[in-house]
């Protein structure tokens, strides 16, 4: 059977807590759902933080703090940082956790791109915090940067401590622009593609992209130097990933991605859509690979060799 890395992103940095009970925002819930999404099945977590009492996107490392270590001793399931952080927050704040803390994993997004989740406003009807409904509704003026050089800089800064990445490409030309980097000899094989359907400024999530994102990927950098892995947004996501699945692919789902377990029925947990995923997986003869399986695939430096 082949080994498929499945990956929970647990909360993000675009979804609010009015849009769902089951986001986790304090450091308890985080890591509550958290080792529940790696019991499931998860082998990678990867990790936001957010303002314990608003709910509001953080970057600060005294909160990741607060939940690291606990997910840390109750499960061995990979632990993948942000460096994406949200759309509004300055370099320095997406790079300060995982500049502390330096995980086995981080994610790295691979080029600039309008980034708009306010159509998600649009059914909130009242708002839990003062901060949410601007956050929302203004997306649609959002550019999340990611230049060359702070791509650069965050290779460069990670690198040093043996981390790796989870490259996240938006779009057909953020795999030229790892393919740019490959070349340069500044990221090296076996590297790992998140490969990113239906976010309002990159690619959609139509099947023909998906071919054709994998066909580009082949051409740029070869079959045997990368693993790839597909999320796709909001209601897109778990037919998405067994296409993607069918052709080879691992997989992401978590809160951060879609709030939904189906059509119209909010997810209760991340554990949810992990065990959704999973059962999936089996049906089309697949086995979810291992943290250890995982690390292996992707050449990690071991849960050892982190600082939390």
């Amino acid at each position: 059977m082949a080994k498929i890395i499945v990956t929970c992103a647990v909360t993000g940095g675009a979804h609010t807590p009015s849009m769902s009970d089951a986001l986790p925002v304090t450091p308890e819930e985080i890591a509550d759902q958290a080792i529940a999404a790696a019991e499931a099945g998860a082998a990678i977590l990867h990790l936001h933080a957010r303002v314990p009492e608003t709910g509001q996107p953080t970057g600060d490392p005294d909160v990741y703090a607060r939940f690291l270590p606990v997910i840390r001793q109750r499960t061995d399931a990979v632990i993948n940082l942000t460096t994406g952080g949200s759309a509004t927050m300055p370099l320095d704040q997406r790079l300060a956790a995982a500049t502390r803390f330096k995980p086995e994993m981080c994610s790295l997004n691979m080029g600039s791109i309008n980034f708009a989740f306010h159509g998600a406003g649009r059914r909130i009807e009242h708002w839990k915090h003062a901060w949410e409904k601007d956050y929302v509704l203004n997306s649609d003026d959002y550019i999340f940067r990611n230049t060359f050089r702070d791509i650069d800089r965050i290779i460069t800064q990670m690198s040093e401590s043996g981390t790796r990445f989870e490259h996240e490409c938006y779009d057909v030309g953020h795999l030229y622009n790892l393919a740019y980097f490959v070349d340069a000899g500044i990221v090296r094989a076996p590297f790992f593609v998140q490969m990113i359907f239906g976010i309002l400024g990159g690619i959609g999530p139509d099947l023909e992209n998906l071919v054709f994102m994998k066909a580009t990927a082949d051409r740029l950098f070869g079959r045997d130097t990368y693993q790839w892995s597909v999320l796709a947004a909001g209601k897109h996501q778990m037919p998405f990933l067994t296409q993607a699945a069918l052709l080879g692919g691992h997989v992401r789902v978590g809160l951060e991605d879609s709030l939904f377990i189906e059509r119209g029925e909010l997810a209760v947990s991340n554990a949810q859509q992990v065990a959704k995923i999973v059962r999936t997986l089996h049906e089309m003869g697949h086995e979810p690979a291992t943290p250890a399986e995982a690390r292996a695939m992707l050449d990690l430096k071991g849960g050892d060799r982190v600082e939390f």
